[in-house]
């Protein structure tokens, strides 16, 4: 931001007071002020709103390539699933192949479980005590 030092804000605080008197200066210093608080509290505001807007992108980012990810692994197993089960392949296929393709096909499908279970929650930032305001604070 500006980088004023004392000797800045004294000189505009002579100045102020020559121009102003010193009747209305205190009254011109209230209302510069409270501008700049208002100023700053918008911009505070803005970089906020922009913040959390940026965080949700990226949830949303993330979530689609987790979803990607998932239909994708779901996909290759619904395909082995359905080589095992066909009578076509069944006249070609002895039972260790077929139990060795079942196995992979059960293991893709825990693999995507398993993605989907470690898809990250959002963090929020409230704290559990603070999120549930009806629960009684002098219990541990």
């Amino acid at each position: 931001m500006l980088d004023i030092g004392f000797l800045e804000l004294m000189l505009i605080g002579i100045v102020g007071l020559l121009v102003l008197g010193p009747e209305r200066l205190p009254k011109a210093a209230r209302t510069t002020g409270m501008w700049i608080g208002k100023i700053k509290r918008t911009v505070s505001g803005m970089q906020r709103e922009i913040s959390a807007q940026l965080e949700a992108e990226e949830l949303r980012q993330k979530i689609s390539e987790q979803q990607k990810k998932l239909d994708q692994s779901l996909k290759q197993a619904k395909r082995d699933v359905e080589s095992i089960a066909s009578p076509a392949s069944h006249a070609k296929q002895t039972s260790e192949d077929t139990e060795k393709r079942a196995a992979r096909a059960s293991a893709r499908l825990d693999d995507a479980l398993e993605n989907v279970h470690e898809t990250p929650a959002p963090q929020s930032d409230t704290t559990p005590a603070e999120a549930d305001p009806n629960k009684d604070r002098s219990q541990p």
